[in-house]
């Protein structure tokens, strides 16, 4: 049984799906297991044609623990390269969504100060519906150690009430040598500012059609 099942046997309504308009060569995936045999595969593929099997075995180990962290957050999707295709755009990064809820009785609205307060937060390109926080840390790689950048987005569902929202998180690293302020680093923020500021919901009658997860 789907969560959509689920949760149209027990009355409720089911999550509003919602488009991207994604950089070429990016899909939509799943948060389960058949998704990452695929992401497996096709890593193995490519590792093979670049001759690199050493590198398939670390990067199929990073790439499992991120999809058991994606599961403990709550993730119902993800978005990365994994198109076959010459003009696909590979990049060795992520956008993630999840559901964020407030607490009992109350809005995201506190949420959403304590981050503007705290974190720095802003909106999405002077767009109020979306809030934006932007974070890096040094994290290790193996035997390195490198900068992780996030950036997290949210927005309200709508008809909830600003009760729960969709939270997007996207994720790349770079090297520690490479200042937060480098071009190629600008430019794969502004890609996921570009992909996020896309989205548009689609209406109720496609949730139900397209069995859209909750």
């Amino acid at each position: 049984m789907t969560d959509v099942d689920l949760r149209t046997s027990l009355g409720l309504r089911p999550r509003p799906d919602f488009d991207l308009a994604l950089p070429a060569g990016w899909v939509r995936h799943q948060v389960d297991e058949a998704s990452l045999q695929a992401m497996v595969a096709g890593l193995r593929r490519r590792s093979a044609q670049a001759g690199n099997p050493e590198g398939f075995a670390a990067i199929r180990g990073l790439l499992e623990r991120s999809f058991r962290d994606m599961s403990k957050q709550g993730a119902f999707a993800y978005f990365a390269a994994t198109d076959d295709d010459p003009a696909t755009l590979w990049v060795p990064a992520s956008l993630v969504a999840s559901v964020r809820r407030a607490e009992p009785h109350e809005s995201l609205d506190s949420l959403v100060k304590d981050l503007i307060r705290e974190e720095g937060a802003t909106a999405l390109r002077g767009d109020r519906r979306f809030v934006r926080v932007e974070k890096s840390r040094i994290v290790r790689l193996g035997t390195e150690s490198v900068v992780n950048h996030s950036i997290m987005y949210l927005t309200p569902f709508p008809g909830s009430g600003r009760r729960r929202a969709l939270q997007l998180v996207a994720g790349f690293g770079h090297p520690l040598d490479v200042p937060a302020e480098d071009p190629s680093v600008r430019a794969l923020i502004g890609l996921f500012d570009t992909c996020v500021s896309t989205l548009r919901w689609r209406p109720a009658t496609d949730d139900l059609a397209t069995g859209v997860q909750s």
